[in-house]
């Protein structure tokens, strides 16, 4: 009797099926690939033998194997038909090859001095995947994207450390929703960002409970930011590279944005807690 099943149970109706193997309706759910990945990045803890941006690299891979993107495209080509902006940001196709001297001329305070700061003092690279002329539109968005992220992070207010990766995330999880028409294709090109957040959301309070709270305050920012501005994942901003931080989030169109100081939390979260268990033994 339907009295007998238990509430949140009902409703499930069995589906027989003569497949041996799984079989679903969410082209995720039947990769195998991809059920692996999300078991080990939503359950693991923190080890030097997996850096966090290694899990990204392999997932970019899985996620060529589920893309469609000839309707990708399409959907790039339907968007840019009723949406001036992203059209006028496509045709003009710009994107940089800059190196990580030519910011040695900027101001301390500018945006571009900031970055040149965080990028010698923290020993990281620009191009973080290798370069290639776009020849789609999805991949010249793509360019553009791993060309700002860094940029994102320091007009977001996010630092540079794991936890402050939540703020760009949820920037633009939230502002690319605001300015594409197209939630199916705004979904599409926030895909890396939901299943890349999903590391410091569930890993976080699964295991690093005690920078939850900094998680949550990341990822606030992020979609306070992110709702606020102006489409800033189109935005131009190598001509505010000058710019004081924050005449360049004015010229912009970056409001809400305080900057957000996790760097004890974000290596907390890296070091698996031995970085704080050690100042403790310390003290």
């Amino acid at each position: 009797m339907a009295d007998d099943v238990p509430y949140l149970f009902r409703g499930v109706m069995p589906v027989e099926t003569p497949s041996s193997v799984l079989v679903s309706s969410s082209k995720y759910l039947n990769n195998p690939r991809l059920r692996e990945w999300l078991a080990m990045i939503l359950l693991r803890r923190n080890g030097p033998d997996m850096p966090p941006p290694a899990e990204m690299y392999e997932f970019m891979g899985i996620l060529d194997e589920l893309r469609d993107y000839d309707r990708i495209e399409q959907m790039i080509t339907d968007e840019r038909k009723v949406n001036p902006e992203f059209d006028a940001w496509f045709a003009e196709g710009f994107h940089s090859t800059y190196t990580i001297e030519d910011f040695r001329q900027y101001d301390p305070g500018s945006l571009g001095g900031i970055f040149y700061t965080w990028i010698t003092e923290g020993d990281y690279e620009i191009q973080i995947t290798p370069w290639q002329e776009p020849k789609t539109q999805l991949e010249f968005y793509n360019l553009r994207a791993g060309q700002t992220h860094d940029f994102e992070h320091i007009l977001t207010g996010g630092g540079f450390n794991f936890m402050g990766e939540l703020v760009p995330y949820w920037y633009r999880l939230t502002n690319i929703f605001k300015h594409i028409k197209d939630p199916e294709l705004a979904a599409e090109l926030c895909t890396i960002y939901i299943f890349g957040s999903l590391r410091y959301t569930v890993r976080t309070i699964l295991h690093y409970p005690q920078v939850w709270m900094t998680a949550v305050k990341c990822i606030e920012q992020g979609m306070k930011v992110g709702q606020a501005s102006d489409a800033l994942f189109m935005k131009k901003l190598e001509p505010a590279f000058h710019l004081p931080l924050e005449e360049a989030r004015a010229a912009l169109g970056v409001r809400e944005a305080v900057f957000l100081d996790t760097h004890n939390e974000g290596m907390f979260w890296a070091t698996d807690g031995k970085e704080q268990l050690l100042r403790e033994a310390a003290e």
